[in-house]
């Protein structure tokens, strides 16, 4: 089976002499690792909140940024005010992100967050070969490995990187130096114990996406996300996050396996 189009996805160009020195000081990846393969990164605030993430794909004498779509014209507005004098342009393309599972077809990039997304291919139209295709359930992947999705569980300007798994996820490098928000995100990371984050649970009954998750007494515990069966996943306070919790009419049982 082909591969399928992904939805609501934005593919910028990035071009110019500067482009990975530019890159380099603003995100949370290492855009020297391009070599190698596509990149998981985000761009945060200075106060180290997430405003946008990313996969960084090496195309030649460019980099190109795939994002959903809903955040592109915010991100190319930001990536130009910190353009300044370096030889960067930045423009939108016409590029389409196709998505499967299996043997990838040629010039397609394994998506760096899990082997199990599989790969993805950008061109005029979506790929016609490879196996994957249609009908996937990308959410029950996602919930599977407690992989956030923008707009979902990753909120502008109010979720921190490695709440969300970020590390697990490929998607920060502490050895890189710095960029934007590294000196909250480094700080969490080395010096606090994270109270909260993404966690997979077991679901019974039903509950709307962003539903209160309470504890058994009735203490607020976190917010349900994306459902797929009897797994989900839940933002939760890890003090909160034991024995049975509520959210709406149903009982959830956190996993500590999120990998």
């Amino acid at each position: 089976m082909p591969g399928e189009l992904a939805p609501d996805r934005t593919v910028l160009r990035i071009t110019g002499a500067d482009r990975e020195a530019f890159l380099q000081g603003l995100v949370t990846n290492d855009v020297r690792r391009l070599s190698a393969g596509a990149l998981y990164a985000a761009l945060l605030t200075p106060q180290g909140k997430y405003l946008a993430d990313f996969l960084l794909v090496p195309a030649g004498d460019a980099i190109l940024l795939d994002v959903q779509s809903d955040l592109a014209e915010g991100l190319l507005r930001r990536l130009s005010m910190y353009r300044l004098r370096a030889d960067v342009a930045i423009a939108r393309t016409d590029l389409r992100v196709t998505r499967g599972l299996g043997v990838a077809p040629e010039g397609a990039f394994a998506d760096p967050r899990h082997p199990d997304l599989g790969w993805r291919s950008y061109g005029p139209v979506a790929a016609p070969t490879a196996t994957g295709g249609p009908g996937i359930d990308w959410d029950a992947i996602r919930v599977a490995h407690v992989i956030p999705e923008t707009g979902i569980e990753l909120r502008p300007d109010e979720s921190y990187i490695l709440e969300a798994g970020f590390e697990r996820l490929h998607g920060v490098d502490f050895r890189k130096g710095c960029y934007v928000g590294q000196e909250v995100t480094a700080r969490m990371k080395h010096k606090t114990e994270l109270k909260k984050g993404l966690v997979g649970v077991r679901i019974t009954g039903d509950a709307a996406p962003g539903a209160e998750v309470t504890t058994a007494d009735g203490k607020p515990a976190g917010t349900l996300f994306t459902r797929a069966g009897d797994r989900a996943i839940a933002w939760l306070r890890h003090d909160r996050a034991t024995g049975t919790l509520n959210a709406g009419q149903a009982r959830l049982t956190p996993e500590r396996d999120e990998s």
